[in-house]
């Protein structure tokens, strides 16, 4: 079969059927039916129409993604009261590692915090509503209320002006400690549309869009956040972050991630999710 090209005739004849009232999933179905590939017909959808094209968004939700601004190209940024670094920038998928997101004595902040609160990470259930142990997430794990201390109300700001995305749409900050051995198998973070339990999750500010996750320690081997569709593999360094974000909850947006295992020492990470509204 031919390569297949989002050509400027394909993308006016979606904004044509676009115009003329057809939902974007019907405009979908009728381009699966003419033998294109799903993942190319959603990038065509997203490129032509947007966001609102591949992701029902609720109430009063924030358009577009969270994306730090990149557009002078500078290896600074100002995140409000930090500077950070930008280590890399990939485009698509979205990924950018930032250095210095946090200063040592935050890292060693956040992980005194929660210590005494940590419990076997969970995963979303997959047959029921809720959360569940999963023989794939080998952490311990727990959850700050969002600004539930003065220190993680100050990273939350700084999030929120870095990746330009409202503080209130974000989940709480989940911490993880990885012991040697521990890992987290790889997954996408958006919520799986099949999944029984998403509807009741999605009431809460909608889907997920964007990933940030925070190193707060350099484990003396292994850890990598790894990203197998794209061959990327990010090093956990102390102070440091990946962002990453997903447009739709399909694995076209080539966000499959997961933790490898750590080798020798431990890992300890601060995961931050953003969501498309109003996080409650």
């Amino acid at each position: 079969m031919s390569q297949q090209v989002i050509t400027p005739e394909l993308c006016a004849w979606i904004t044509e059927q676009s115009r003329a009232g057809h939902p974007s999933e019907s405009i979908l179905a009728a381009m699966l039916g003419s033998g294109w590939d799903e993942s190319i017909a959603r990038q065509a959808l997203a490129r032509t129409l947007g966001q609102s094209a591949t992701m029902t968004a609720p109430p009063g939700a924030t358009p577009g993604l969270p994306e730090p601004d990149l557009s002078r190209l500078a290896p600074v940024m100002n995140a409000g009261d930090r500077a950070v670094k930008v280590l890399m920038a990939l485009r698509q998928p979205r990924v950018v590692v930032f250095g210095d997101l946090l200063s040592d004595d935050e890292c060693d902040g956040i992980m005194a915090l929660a210590t005494k609160r940590l419990a076997r990470s969970e995963t979303v259930a997959t047959a029921a509503d809720g959360s569940e142990v999963n023989a794939a997430r080998t952490s311990d794990g727990m959850f700050f209320e969002r600004c539930e201390t003065e220190l993680i109300r100050t990273l939350e700001a700084r999030i929120a002006t870095l990746l330009r995305w409202p503080l209130d749409h974000g989940e709480g900050l989940q911490v993880l400690r990885y012991r040697p051995g521990a890992e987290y198998q790889p997954h996408y973070d958006y919520f799986d549309p099949g999944h029984v339990s998403t509807p009741n999750i999605l009431k809460r500010g909608g889907q997920r869009v964007g990933t940030l996750v925070m190193y707060l320690n350099t484990p003396a081997a292994g850890g990598a956040t790894i990203f197998p569709d794209i061959g990327l593999d990010v090093a956990p360094v102390k102070g440091n972050a990946v962002f990453f974000s997903y447009d739709r909850p399909h694995p076209a947006t080539q966000t499959l991630h997961g933790g490898a295992p750590v080798l020798e020492g431990e890992k300890w990470v601060a995961t931050k999710w953003l969501r498309q509204g109003v996080f409650n």
